[in-house]
């Protein structure tokens, strides 16, 4: 068997405890050897302050996990990149469709491995999904992406910023879920609705179509308390889908065809070793487009302010 990849984690938040570091942990492709945050470490790990500092003191490190909020997420992976490390990022891979198509090029003349993430494809039935949609024709879509930002995002203030996507920040897992399963669409109109204290949407109502003229609505929401609902509703000449809990659960029909515990970043790591270990890049936009479509064309309304 091949060494382990060499592997630091940038930005030690929430999604990096709760997913990055047990999914390292867990693939024996991987070695965990420092972190880079600005005000928390990995214990048992080196932890350093930038990335810099890491790269400068751990030398041998091949690869890194960028888990920082988007803002900042371009000026890290060029430097990464230009050290010779292979770069993972998380979702949205940056803040602009800019920023990724240079990394693209980065990447292509660094000759490391560039993968832009997008987690909710490695949900257990999506891959299902996509093998029953194949040569079926679409009749109807729907997508209800509703969530309680408290409960994910307690006191995070980078979402509510420019760049931050506000409920596009959950709403483009939909997105990336769709762009793999089903045929290509486009942005038909919305609107946006932004807390009058906020630089971001708390909510959207979107309307997306299909090129033979099939629309595909797209309901998002930050404020549902309770239950949570991501669900994917496909309509078509054999059947209805839904794809609910995120990709996790499949019906046909309204009849049970499989249901599995979550376990996508684990998915990510595995397509990272595979990617690294054949020297390619896997850099796909389009949930990121889609989400830029809605912020140039849709309306924007104001509503009420969000308070912690």
């Amino acid at each position: 068997m091949a060494d382990p990849i060499r592997i630091g984690i940038v930005g030690v938040g929430k999604i990096a405890r709760d997913q990055h570091l047990p999914a390292i942990r867990a693939n024996s492709d991987f070695q965990l050897v420092a972190s880079a945050s600005r005000s928390a470490t990995v214990e048992g790990l080196p932890g350093y302050s930038s990335l810099t500092e890491m790269l400068d003191g751990e030398p041998e490190l091949e690869a890194v996990a960028l888990c920082t909020p988007p803002q900042p997420r371009y000026p890290l992976a060029v430097e990464a990149l230009g050290r010779g490390k292979h770069v993972l990022l998380e979702k949205p891979p940056a803040s602009t469709l800019s920023e990724v198509e240079d990394l693209k090029v980065i990447g292509e003349r660094s000759g490391r491995t560039l993968f832009a993430t997008w987690h909710a494809r490695y949900a257990p039935m999506v891959e299902r999904a996509r093998e029953w949609l194949a040569g079926r024709k679409i009749a109807s879509a729907r997508i209800d992406w509703r969530e309680d930002v408290r409960r994910w995002h307690p006191g995070q203030q980078w979402i509510w910023e420019p760049g931050g996507m506000g409920v596009f920040d959950p709403g483009i897992n939909a997105l990336s879920i769709v762009t793999h399963i089903l045929p290509k669409f486009f942005f038909s109109e919305g609107v946006l609705r932004f807390p009058q204290n906020r630089q971001a949407p708390v909510a959207a109502d979107l309307k997306f179509h299909f090129v033979d003229g099939v629309e595909m609505p797209v309901g998002l929401d930050w404020l549902q308390t309770g239950p949570q609902t991501w669900d994917i509703r496909v309509g078509t000449d054999g059947g209805e889908l839904l794809l609910s809990l995120g990709g996790s659960r499949m019906e046909v029909d309204g009849k049970l065809v499989g249901e599995a515990p979550e376990a996508e970043y684990p998915g990510l790591y595995a397509r990272f070793a595979e990617l690294i270990r054949s020297n390619t890049s896997d850099v796909d936009v389009s949930p990121l487009r889609h989400v830029a479509d809605a912020f140039l064309s849709g309306r924007r309304e104001i509503v009420a302010a969000f308070n912690e």
